[in-house]
């Protein structure tokens, strides 16, 4: 199947929303995947809404194929910079291409950088312990491997 006509399906069914299409996977098998996110919140709803709503843009006798609607999890990777937004004031986990991990607070999105918080304690001049010192800094999409919303359960 044509993953541009099913892509298209999709976004007209959304028209009107704050969903949106993350991504849109087609095997050789015709089983396609749809990742939907939204600025608020994908209920199971949603995805069966969206689901109908592309099969009956597809005729099943012309073409069989086996769809799956998904939101977009908790603990994926973020793919579109409008799934930044939705997370800035909120834990998230950093991996930069060097392969270290932050743990911070998306502080800020730019289209072409985040900004992040985080505190750390270090070695002040002047006092005997190390202190908790509020660090912020911004990386480029390019020094990032991957950004995932992290939830603490403790």
């Amino acid at each position: 199947m044509d993953i541009l006509k099913i892509r298209q399906a999709a976004e007209a069914a959304l028209e009107g929303t704050d969903r949106f299409i993350v991504e849109v996977k087609c095997s050789p098998a015709n089983e396609i995947e749809i990742v939907v996110d939204s600025d608020t919140a994908v209920d199971l709803d949603a995805c069966v809404e969206l689901s109908r709503a592309v099969e009956a843009a597809f005729d099943r006798e012309v073409e069989d194929f086996e769809l799956s609607v998904f939101s977009a999890g908790v603990g994926q990777p973020l793919k579109l910079l409008r799934q930044y937004y939705k997370l800035v004031g909120k834990s998230v986990e950093v991996v930069l291409m060097s392969g270290v991990k932050i743990l911070a607070t998306l502080k800020e999105v730019e289209p072409e950088a985040i900004t992040i918080g985080y505190t750390e304690r270090k070695a002040v001049e002047g006092k005997k312990r190390k202190v908790e010192v509020e660090v912020v800094e911004s990386y480029t999409f390019d020094q990032i491997k991957t950004v995932k919303e992290y939830l603490d359960f403790k």
